[in-house]
């Protein structure tokens, strides 16, 4: 795909400094830019680049002045980093603008698909399914009945969403992943073997989640598991039945929910961190990775750490104690020796 300079400019508010006509059809890093390549300069230890890449059209932020002349035209805008962000949400949306019905998918006759809509081969589409405006369905991919699907939503390949589950408007949901299988429920008998509890209930994803490769989201045992607005999952996350995710939470990859926790609007919860079923996290905590949650957290904005976390600063100074044991206990093996 090629651009002027100009109709950069056009999408993201931002003003030229050189030639409005100058093409680019490819982004890349400033320092490995090339002829017919966009760069962004947003980081002042990358600014000497800006007077040696082959770059044509770089997006600075309007407080930036060059100190000399340079080949590449400029586009000036209020956030150099955010604006070029945008950008690269419109180049994907465009790359991925396909639309049809693949002939080698299986679409039931029972469904509701909306307009410029693209499902693709091998995609098995069940009865009951709505499918919203632009959703865009990649290969091989399962939506089960009564699945309802947002406005503007991308399914990339190998996706399963089981039956009766909602998916919003404008989300993003990666290869593998898989929305609504069983929750873990069993219960022991008198002999202790695991009687299966059914699974009734489903899974709610409100608008502007994006869900990353090989995730998982299990159904509610009844009601719903949900997952807020705006939020961010990584690759490989356990979500259990009946967690609720507030709105513009995100948690790195590896991380585990157990089942029926309920975790605030706006926390940050690290890679390989496990949370225990029943917790409830309160808005706008922070919590590091590989850590371990047994309890709930109820002070807004807490920052813990550790693998039974507890308050990160009170965890680094025991840590600081911590690596200091050997030669603690050689101290107080020397004593004794002398009493």
């Amino acid at each position: 795909m090629n651009f002027t300079a100009q109709e950069v400019a056009n999408i993201i508010g931002g003003t030229i400094e050189g030639d409005p006509h100058a093409k680019v059809n490819s982004v890349a890093k400033i320092e490995d830019g090339c002829i017919g390549n966009l760069c962004f300069l947003a980081n002042e230890k990358y600014k000497n680049h800006i007077y040696t890449t082959d770059a044509s059209v770089i997006i600075v932020d309007n407080s930036f002045n060059l100190s000399k002349k340079i080949k590449a035209t400029l586009i000036k805008v209020d956030d150099a980093y955010s604006s070029f962000s945008q950008l690269l949400e419109v180049y994907n949306r465009m790359k991925f603008n396909k639309s049809g019905l693949s002939d080698k998918a299986d679409i039931s006759n029972k469904t509701t698909i909306g307009d410029d809509v693209y499902i693709g081969p091998f995609t098995s589409i069940c009865e009951g399914v709505r499918v919203g405006n632009n959703v865009k369905i990649h290969p091989n991919c399962y939506i089960g009945e009564n699945v309802i699907i947002g406005d503007n939503t991308i399914i990339f390949p190998n996706v399963s969403i089981y039956h009766d589950c909602n998916i919003g408007k404008n989300n993003i949901i990666h290869s593998g992943v898989t929305i609504g299988a069983d929750g873990f429920g069993f219960a022991p008998n008198k002999e202790n073997k695991y009687k299966k509890i059914s699974q009734i209930g489903n899974v709610e994803i409100a608008d502007e989640v994006e869900i990353g490769t090989n995730t998982t989201i299990d159904r509610a045992t009844m009601g719903s598991t949900k997952i807020g607005k705006g939020v961010k999952l990584d690759n490989l996350i356990q979500i259990g039945h009946n967690v609720e995710l507030g709105e513009n939470t995100v948690i790195a990859a590896q991380a585990a929910i157990a089942g029926s926790s309920k975790i605030g609007k706006d926390c940050m919860i690290g890679g390989q961190t496990a949370i225990s079923g029943h917790l409830t996290i309160a808005d706008k905590v922070k919590i590091a990775g590989q850590s371990g949650i047994a309890s709930s957290i109820t002070k807004r904005g807490a920052i813990l750490q550790g693998p039974m976390a507890f308050d990160i600063k009170e965890f680094q100074r025991s840590y600081i104690i911590f690596k200091k044991l050997p030669e603690m206990y050689r101290t107080l093996t020397s004593i004794k020796k002398r009493f």
